[in-house]
């Protein structure tokens, strides 16, 4: 099987040049790369999570950012963006706009995340070979679950952003 390669940027997006994922991942590279996260809302303001599928080698069975991938070589973050929304809900033709930009560090890598966020009117469609499971999730149901060690590092570090703006 043919290994990802990651475009590599500096802390303003700048593309740098590219690496193979596995380096990337090795938690000591530390190499910077872009990536795009989604949060998907209804009309009633619930937020639209993602249970990673048990067998991804990042925070595998904990509830996630509705969409969120690894931007390809050569490809913008906008194009990134839409190919992960269809690819991961199966959305299609939505509005969306830019929330922040920030680096994120784990033990394993260093991302810099492009946080988006939209406003839909259907249920998603969740790709089961991506994500095991998928539901809106409200306000409360949210604030009840911080620090409980469902939610992704990443997540829950952006749901208290997201919580303070919405």
């Amino acid at each position: 099987m043919n290994e990802e390669w990651l475009p590599l940027c500096d802390e303003e997006g700048n593309i740098s040049g590219k690496e193979l994922r596995s380096v990337c991942h090795n938690g000591k590279s530390m190499l910077l790369h872009p990536v795009v996260h989604l949060h998907v809302f209804n009309g009633d303001g619930a937020l639209f999570l993602q249970k990673r599928a048990m067998h991804k080698d990042v925070q595998p069975g904990r509830w996630d950012t509705a969409v969120g991938g690894h931007v390809d070589p050569g490809e913008s973050i906008e194009e990134a963006l839409l190919r992960e929304s269809s690819e991961e809900l199966g959305l299609e033709g939505f509005g969306y706009e830019l929330l922040r930009k920030y680096t994120w560090e784990s033990d394993v890598e260093r991302e810099l995340v492009h946080s988006f966020k939209c406003t839909i009117a259907s249920q998603p469609v969740i790709d089961t070979s991506e994500v095991d499971e998928g539901r809106f999730w409200t306000v409360n149901e949210i604030k009840k679950s911080i620090d409980k060690e469902i939610f992704t590092p990443n997540l829950q570090y952006e749901l208290k952003e997201i919580l303070r703006i919405i």
